[in-house]
């Protein structure tokens, strides 16, 4: 394995907040293996939030990177408030800003927004992305508040006034197995939004997900696929599915800088609102406890993740390929999917994705309609080495 620069580029999750205002049943956060949120602050101090900019910072240094992308996260965000957020984004670019460009984004659900929010983002020029399952009455199964009502027109309206407001703007969709996922994309594309992202839907070997059972064995892909034939023959150039995108730049033999296939170094890192340094936050469907190392922005770096086991190795460099993967036609593109969903309590990380079948299927389709087979990826990815050579 090559040994990774001792300070590679990183991005950064703020959790702002710990609480949300909507109960989601299939929240990675609130409804899985982890309770840890619990015993959290619901939001982030001024004194956490300066203390992680000023890491950030000194990080950034070290690892000579010129650009960073920082995403406030919770939770949910907004919870904070846009005059709160508003003082924190001028604080960050202008501590950071020397010499650093700084990019942010707030991952939302859309149902807090109104003019000052909009205002807010137009000002620091803020990406948006907005969590949305489909039509109502596909949402609504899945995104309701704690009283169980209805999400659906408060997120709509969220969706509207940044659309319309020029917000860069994206949409976050999870796959809902046994659903119409074409009809749930057009219905997307008719938000007016350009930017998509499709989610597997996140479990682990301890908690596996019944829709093979009740859908066949390919459930995803087959949700997926109609919707790629779509984007294939009837989408505008500038029209980007963001898991289709990733799994064709693997194809062609690229790199791809999300964190879903490839089994690479992941280059990110969460702050929770008590000033925790933790890895990926979807380990939370795994084990309770399993994101947190133990170290806190008061007084770490965030250097020394990489004394971390498994955190550091998963972020800094990357964990070993499943053994069930190895000799598979896409090990170097899937590389065993994500992280999360290949766990169990007996084998670890060492299982190949619970959605296995549905992400080969999804790779073959693709592969089909670009015409490069798993070793034209291959002479693709030799010729590019040697070109960076």
């Amino acid at each position: 394995m090559e040994t990774p620069p001792p300070f590679p580029p990183l991005s950064f999750i703020v959790k702002v907040a710990s609480r949300c205002n909507l109960n989601c049943s299939y929240c990675y956060v609130y409804n899985r293996e982890d309770s840890t949120w619990k015993n959290k602050p619901a939001a982030m101090s001024d004194d956490i939030f300066h203390a992680c900019v000023d890491r950030i910072r000194e990080y950034c240094a070290r690892s000579g990177q010129r650009a960073v992308n920082i995403v406030f996260h919770g939770g949910e965000p907004c919870l904070v408030g846009a005059e709160r957020l508003s003082k924190w984004w001028t604080y960050a670019a202008e501590r950071l800003g020397e010499g650093l460009r700084v990019r942010f984004t707030i991952q939302t659900n859309g149902t807090l927004l109104n003019e000052e929010w909009i205002e807010v983002f137009r000002r620091h020029e803020i990406t948006v992305g907005i969590s949305v399952d489909g039509p109502q009455e596909v949402n609504d199964q899945f995104r309701v508040d704690h009283a169980g009502r209805s999400s659906y027109d408060k997120t709509i309206n969220g969706i509207v006034l940044a659309r319309d407001a020029g917000i860069r703007l994206y949409l976050l969709c999870v796959v809902q197995p046994g659903q119409d996922g074409l009809r749930i994309h057009r219905f997307l594309m008719s938000l007016g939004v350009n930017r998509i992202s499709y989610l597997l839907p996140d479990h682990s070997y301890e908690a596996l997900p019944q829709a093979p059972q009740f859908y066949g064995e390919t459930p995803c892909a087959d949700y997926l696929i109609p919707i790629f034939e779509d984007w294939w023959r009837n989408a505008e150039v500038d029209t980007r599915i963001g898991l289709f995108w990733s799994i064709s730049r693997l194809i062609l033999g690229g790199d791809d800088d999300s964190d879903i296939f490839g089994n690479r170094a992941l280059q990110t890192v969460f702050v929770e609102t008590d000033g925790g340094i933790e890895g990926l936050d979807v380990l939370r469907v795994c084990e309770n406890g399993m994101s947190a190392t133990g170290l806190n922005v008061m007084h770490d770096g965030f250097d020394r993740l990489r004394a971390v086991p498994l955190h550091g190795p998963s972020i800094f460099s990357k964990l070993e390929l499943p053994t069930d993967c190895r000799g598979c036609s896409e090990q170097n593109t899937c590389g065993g999917g994500y992280l999360p969903h290949r766990y169990s309590k007996q084998r670890l990380f060492d299982n190949r994705s619970i959605w296995c079948a549905d992400i080969l299927h999804l790779f073959g389709h693709i592969r089909g309609r670009l015409g490069v087979s798993p070793e034209g990826t291959a002479k693709r990815r030799e010729l590019l080495v040697s070109v960076e050579k």
